[in-house]
């Protein structure tokens, strides 16, 4: 589908309904703008969207009409003339770091880590008064 630019015209006499209008067709996907004129009652609406479904949802509101339905073409880009690329100076590659060439592999961040090994620890609990559910 392509953009289209449509003019609708509406009965609008109240601000509540001229809210209503706007929220209903924003919430319409492929809407790109929305243009209302106050004093004509106009609203301009662009994007790929389906004409026929916005004028029978407006009409649960106010009165609306089609005025005029023209498809929008984007603006041809003139294309711009390629720049030279300076030479780049040649690269020079150090010695790369490599972690985990093995993912079994040891590596020092884990002696760091927040738990630490447990040898050989017992931890005896001796309260006179432990709690046991039967």
């Amino acid at each position: 589908m392509t953009a289209q630019k449509s003019v609708l015209q509406l009965s609008v006499h109240e601000e509540r309904i001229r809210k209503k209008v706007w929220a209903t067709v924003s919430k319409f996907s492929g809407v790109t703008s929305i243009v209302m004129d106050d004093k004509t009652g106009k609203m301009t609406v662009v994007g790929e969207v389906d004409v026929p479904i916005i004028i029978k949802k407006l009409r649960k509101i106010c009165n609306a009409e089609l005025v005029t339905v023209e498809v929008v073409k984007a603006p041809e880009k003139k294309p711009e003339p390629e720049k030279p690329t300076p030479d780049k100076p040649a690269e020079m590659v150090a010695f790369p770091v490599m972690h985990f060439n093995n993912p079994y592999q040891y590596h020092s961040s884990y002696a760091n880590s927040y738990y630490q090994p447990c040898d050989n620890y017992r931890v005896v609990v001796e309260e006179p008064n432990t709690c046991v559910v039967m």
